[in-house]
């Protein structure tokens, strides 16, 4: 098995040392100090689990490279549609592209079924642009439940978590989801092949449409989001138009708000992925997170009037970051 982590950052390099660490042939695509450090030094990864140290390739030229039997991709959703130059070369007729990302996927109606079979969601895939650069047939869905971050060029702290639940969008369970969940947890980590990958899916996403774009806007952590009353009550009311959503598009999360909260709550002062985005003055990954389920809401007829609110502020805070 040969696997390309296109966008090695915290999350692709842990899982790139890992499957490294146990023998999988593993290729880091990065740039800057951070390429330098790996190149040099190799992947540094610091965890609870455990320390270790792994030397994958590392390259900033996917022609290096060359074709691949899986693509995971640890850019932010916002960076797919100009991905094409990088990821070209490592396509091969059968290649797998793994999007370990949060929010709703540009593959989400692809072989869904039901009279929304194939609709294209355009705050994901404006015009079609991330389909025709990655194409859906391609996508196998990722959910990260781990916590990760670069404490340095190289170097990787893993914070909490080691689940990786991938899926097929037309729901079979696959021969390339078994092989690549095998080889995952041949490197320690979960990776259960789920049927339905968008349940997952809805269950990341009722705490990131909530916590992230409330924490960049109060510029606050997970522990002060639960404990001030206003604001809990502001995500808990997203949380519940969230789930109004997703049962709209038959979807069934299967865990309670209060259970979500408390989950919240035991991480701690975690600073949201927004939040670090935005104090490092990077674009902020706000439509796959909450743009697209205000679309989705609009296709299903589905009051979200707090969804709508937050959405229209924070769309606002990230075109002024962007500019």
């Amino acid at each position: 098995m040969k696997v390309a982590v296109l966008g090695a950052g915290a999350i692709g390099a842990y899982v790139g040392a890992a499957l490294h660490h146990t023998g999988t042939d593993v290729h880091l695509i990065a740039r800057g100090p951070h390429l330098a450090a790996m190149k040099r030094n190799g992947v540094h990864v610091h965890s609870p689990r455990g320390d270790f140290t792994a030397h994958p390739h590392a390259t900033d030229n996917p022609a290096d490279i060359g074709p691949v039997d899986y693509v995971l991709l640890g850019l932010k959703a916002n960076s797919y549609a100009a991905c094409g130059p990088l990821i070209e070369p490592l396509l091969h007729q059968d290649t797998a592209v793994i999007a370990a990302q949060n929010g709703i996927p540009w593959w989400y109606f692809h072989q869904h079924g039901g009279p929304h079979d194939g609709h294209r969601i355009e705050s994901v895939d404006p015009g079609g642009a991330v389909s025709t650069v990655l194409a859906p047939q391609r996508a196998i869905g990722c959910v990260v439940y781990a916590a990760t971050e670069l404490e340095g060029p190289g170097v990787v702290r893993h914070l909490e978590g080691t689940r990786f639940s991938i899926g097929e969008p037309d729901r079979s369970l696959s021969k390339r989801c078994q092989a690549f969940s095998e080889a995952m947890h041949t490197a320690g980590l979960k990776c259960p092949v789920e049927k339905d990958l968008r349940n997952d899916i809805w269950l990341k996403l009722l705490g990131n449409i909530s916590f992230n774009p409330i924490s960049a806007l109060a510029r606050a952590t997970m522990r002060q989001m639960c404990h001030h009353g206003g604001t809990r009550t502001v995500i808990e009311t997203m949380m519940r138009e969230t789930l109004t959503v997703a049962e709209a598009l038959g979807c069934d999360i299967g865990i309670s708000i209060e259970r979500r909260m408390a989950g919240a709550e035991r991480v701690g002062d975690h600073r949201t992925s927004t939040l670090q985005d935005l104090e490092a003055g990077k674009p902020l990954e706000l439509d796959v997170l909450l743009a697209a389920v205000v679309e989705l809401a609009d296709i299903t007829q589905t009051h979200v009037p707090t969804l709508r609110t937050v959405h229209a502020i924070s769309d606002l805070l990230a075109h002024r970051t962007a500019a």
